[in-house]
């Protein structure tokens, strides 16, 4: 397959900080690409790296064959960015946000007015093209930046965090337009946090963390790292969790301890089971389940960390938008 993305040992350092150290990746035509990792793991200044926004401090990138550090101008006429923060003017109309991004292109006329309104008909928008933005639900305003990002048509889309904060049916509806991206031939890059937006979209994932990425591959192939069932087993105290933590040590169960939850690997949890209800006799038990591997697993599995889901950050997109006006 054509390889349209590709990041070379790309480092950027802000003073004393590493941001990024040392990313590396190819991405195929046609194909969705997910970073998954917390935020400060260096997702968005891996975006903007590629983007042309940052120089890398050292490494290189390479779009469609041009190179981020090299050719960016040749970069940005094939690339659209969505970016985390939400950057339309809310005191404008749709139709002039997207509008603005249209003429900044160089297009003109009658040209401009046909790109605008194809870009928002594939956002599902154009009926509201004229309304403020202000009057827009949250993701109304994140589909609009998707718009602001197509309206060139480009090969290549970068996402970061697409839905960021956005109520599970608004997040599928994003998930549906971005599949349709893929449909349609475009090579896509998000990032992420959500676990199941990773798993469900992505044809390859890169778990990353730190700056680094630990591990990528298809979400199957990073599911398969973990091998057999896992039982969780969520406990009232710390004295329970201790006690029977001390008694899967001595029966040599794999097993991890997160707070008052612990999760022990099993290759056959049906015959593990069995063993461990008895060790549960006269501790306050709050839940137990069987867990099939998934990316969340995988995760932790890598990195020692669970990642946690955050919320929209209304303040930062006020004090954005005032800063725009």
């Amino acid at each position: 397959m054509e390889v349209v993305v590709e990041a070379v040992n790309l480092v950027k350092r802000f003073g004393s900080v590493m941001a990024v150290n040392g990313v590396s990746f190819k991405i195929e035509k046609g194909s969705i690409y997910s970073l998954l990792g917390p935020n400060g793991a260096g997702k968005t200044t891996t975006i903007k790296m590629l983007s042309t926004l940052l120089k890398p401090t050292s490494g290189d990138a390479y779009i469609a064959g041009f190179s981020v550090v090299r050719e960016p101008l040749k970069v940005r006429r094939i690339i659209g960015l969505m970016p985390q923060d939400l950057t339309a003017d809310d005191e404008m109309t749709g139709w002039d946000n997207v509008m603005i991004q249209a003429r900044l292109y160089g297009y003109k006329g009658r040209e401009a007015e046909e790109r605008v309104k194809r870009a928002l008909d594939t956002v599902g928008l154009l009926d509201v093209a004229t309304r403020k933005v202000s009057t827009y639900s949250g993701g109304m305003r994140r589909r609009l930046e998707v718009a602001m990002s197509l309206v060139h048509d480009p090969e290549v889309l970068f996402l970061d965090e697409p839905t960021l904060g956005l109520d599970v049916q608004t997040r599928r509806v994003l998930w549906d337009l971005i599949r349709g991206f893929r449909r349609s031939g475009k090579t896509v890059l998000l990032t992420t946090h959500y676990m199941e937006e990773a798993e469900v979209l992505s044809d390859r994932v890169a778990i990353i963390d730190e700056g680094r990425i630990k591990a990528e591959g298809s979400p199957e192939e990073l599911k398969s790292r973990i091998r057999g069932d896992m039982i969780r087993l969520e406990l009232y105290t710390d004295i329970d969790v201790k006690g029977l933590a001390e008694e899967l040590s001595r029966l040599g169960l794999n097993y991890r301890v997160d707070s008052n939850t612990l999760t022990i690997s099993t290759y056959n949890a049906g015959e593990t089971l069995p063993l461990i209800i008895n060790m549960l006799a006269g501790k306050r038990v709050k839940s137990v389940n069987i867990v099939k591997p998934n990316l969340e697993e995988v995760f932790l599995e890598i990195t020692g960390k669970r990642l946690r889901e955050e919320s929209f950050d209304v303040f930062k997109y006020r004090v954005l938008t005032q800063r725009i006006r």
